[in-house]
């Protein structure tokens, strides 16, 4: 099994938003998880998807509607949005939009 190593970094220091666009960045992938930043100009989306594993949003700033299955969800800094496998999900920045997105792999 894959050796599983401590990370630390200051997120603020990572945001960059690209113009009318979206920038990823991977912080942690390993068997056990995955963990990307997301910076999303005002007025991107993402359209409906969705994850093999369970997955996590925590907005760290801006808002955005997040669509969870057929309901739309207000997110603002601080919210966490869990979803299990397989829920339809879409997310569209109202403003210039920072969150992490955790996927929870194994068993």
């Amino acid at each position: 099994m894959e050796e599983v190593k401590t990370h630390i970094a200051n997120v603020n220091d990572l945001v960059e938003f690209a113009k009318e666009g979206t920038v990823s960045k991977t912080l942690v992938d390993n068997a056990s998880s995955k963990i990307v930043l997301f910076m999303m100009s005002k007025g991107q989306s993402l359209s409906e998807h969705t994850a093999g594993t369970p997955a996590i949003i925590h907005i760290l700033s801006g808002t955005a509607k997040v669509q969870l299955d057929k309901e739309v969800h207000e997110a603002t800094p601080g919210s966490l949005i869990f979803m299990p496998p397989k829920l339809v999900h879409a997310v569209d920045a109202e403003d210039d939009l920072v969150f992490l997105l955790t996927l929870v792999r194994g068993d």
